[in-house]
């Protein structure tokens, strides 16, 4: 039998403890596509028997991997420059004096359930939890959502438990990339009114980028930061440890981050979980949980955010290239590769220096993109893009996604135009108000950023192997056109089979060839024949 302790809850009901360590903690692929479960040791003593972590989605993951290379760096396990940065991903360091060095720590620190000092959580919460808790669902960004998804709240009362390993990643999920907005506790009846206030994520609000590597510890490897500075300060918790935390009467100011390991494990909610027994052999489940407002960060743009993407917003602002509902992530894949061959600092100005790999068949790693997107409090849903890479094509790689990215706005405006077209032949005396409406009948735009998708990464992908950018373009142009014009002519198949009608089609289909090969063209649509002019 595991050992037991009191529960977080104060309430002196005995549970099972559950320690990230010892218990199944999450699921992994192993290199020939296996699915495993693993504990916390066993990840870092087999990383690179491991293709990689598993997450109930892009979040989750990302996040599981942030708190992975906090405990690389609370080890002492990292390269302190990027020379030896490079030997070490070159070399495939071993990472399993992480694992050890977790074995070594004191049981009590790696308790999720402790009555003091729970992990990654915030003790102080404990007196509170019962009357001003809910059910577990609001740990769960994409359940809880603005907390209105019913007008009585009743889907965050609701008492389905939850297993103590997704609580946890779930509670580390929260912790880097939960929304803004006003938490659903009384300031006045718990720690102070400035618990309700709840900040970005540290991750919230813009893109993370990660190198995925062909192993975990591959990945690992490429994603920590050297550093000459001692990185160990660790957050197991909020009451103890060597950081001074907040209080809650007053917003307070953002503290300095202490190290990477700090930066990766910091605490960005005040959460605490209420444990019981489980059933059908589950050591523990969480039945409900409380959350708060928890620590501000001062980043430190060259320091902290050696991954974002610098990008424009429409008012000429520059900030980190962020999630939008309404732009597919793959189109900002050129972002991403003139940062990589400008060796715009960071992570980008370090995979640039990795020397080519002659004679590899297979690309050795890939860039993954993550983002939530929220309405304000409200999150919408997870955006996620995987962009190939290799050592030495980064000049390819932006070519291509540019010259790719350039052919598929063109053809959409196309589409917009033909669908213009259109709408002027069949609704030669509209109301303004129903003009959107109408035009969105024939507008195949939609269906055309979904259908090129693929063949993008299609496109990134044979260039990363190697194939010739010029090569690749005439195909990948025409398809794309081909498709394009397959999706209009679905849209138009609503018009009538009247003179009106075969009018609007046939100025549809003028617009679209005439806008397609216009002066505005990119030269890679140069290849398309004149088609239906």
């Amino acid at each position: 039998m595991q050992p037991t302790d009191e529960s977080a809850s104060g309430g002196g009901e005995v549970v099972p403890r559950w320690d990230p360590r010892r218990n199944l903690f999450v699921r992994a692929f192993v290199l020939d596509g296996r699915v495993v479960e693993r504990r916390l040791t066993e990840l870092f003593s087999g990383a690179d028997a491991l293709a990689d972590v598993d997450g109930e989605t892009p979040g989750e993951k990302v996040a599981v991997i942030e708190f992975l290379l906090a405990l690389c760096y609370a080890s002492g396990t990292y390269p302190v420059s990027d020379e030896e940065w490079r030997r070490w991903v070159r070399e495939e360091r071993p990472l399993g004096e992480v694992a050890s060095w977790l074995e070594e720590q004191l049981d009590e620190d790696w308790n999720l359930f402790s009555a003091t000092r729970p992990l990654s959580q915030n003790a102080l919460l404990g007196e509170f939890l019962e009357g001003h808790g809910t059910g577990p669902a609001q740990l769960v960004i994409e359940r809880a959502g603005d907390y209105n998804q019913f007008a009585d709240h009743h889907h965050l009362e609701h008492p389905d438990p939850l297993p103590a390993a997704k609580a946890y990643r779930a509670v580390l999920t929260q912790h880097v990339f939960g929304v803004p907005g006003r938490a659903r506790v009384s300031g006045k009846e718990t720690l102070g009114p400035a618990i309700t206030n709840l900040s970005a994520g540290r991750l919230g609000g813009r893109v993370r980028v990660l190198a995925l590597g062909r192993t975990l510890g591959q990945t690992l490897r490429l994603n920590l930061t050297p550093t000459a500075e001692d990185p160990r300060v660790l957050n197991l918790t909020w009451t103890e440890g060597p950081i001074g935390r907040r209080g809650f009467e007053a917003r307070p100011k953002p503290r300095p981050v202490e190290g990477y390991a700090d930066l990766h494990s910091y605490l960005g909610r005040s959460v605490l979980l209420r444990p019981k027994a489980g059933l059908s052999g589950d050591r523990a489940v969480v039945d409900r949980v409380l959350i708060g407002a928890g620590e501000l960060l001062d980043l430190d743009d060259e320091k902290h955010l050696q991954d974002a993407v610098r990008s424009e917003t429409r008012d000429g602002v520059s900030k980190p290239l962020w999630p939008s509902p309404t732009r597919d992530l793959w189109r900002e894949a050129h972002a991403l590769y003139a940062a990589v061959e400008s060796r715009s600092g960071g992570l980008y100005e370090r995979l640039a220096q990795l020397p080519k790999e002659e004679g590899t068949a297979r690309r050795p790693f890939d860039l993954l993109a993550v983002g939530l997107v929220a309405n304000k409090s409200s999150p919408i849903g997870w955006v996620a893009s995987v962009f190939p890479f290799a050592p030495g094509q980064a000049p390819a790689l932006y070519a291509a996604s540019l010259r790719g990215s350039r052919v598929a706005e063109h053809i959409a405006r196309a589409l917009d135009h033909a669908a213009f077209k259109a709408w002027a032949v069949m609704f030669p005396n509209p109301k303004p108000a129903d003009k959107k409406a109408q035009i969105a009948r024939f507008d195949a735009r939609g269906m055309q950023w979904k259908a090129t998708e693929q063949p993008f990464h299609t496109l990134l992908a044979d260039v990363a192997d190697g194939a010739k950018v010029d090569d690749c373009m005439p195909g990948y142009t025409l398809w794309l056109v081909e498709s394009a014009r397959e999706l209009l002519d679905k849209c138009l198949d609503s018009l009538p089979r009247n003179g009106q009608g075969l009018r609007a089609r046939a100025a549809a289909h003028r617009g679209f060839t005439r806008f397609l090969t216009g002066p505005k063209a990119p030269d890679d649509l140069g290849v398309v024949p004149n088609g239906d002019a």
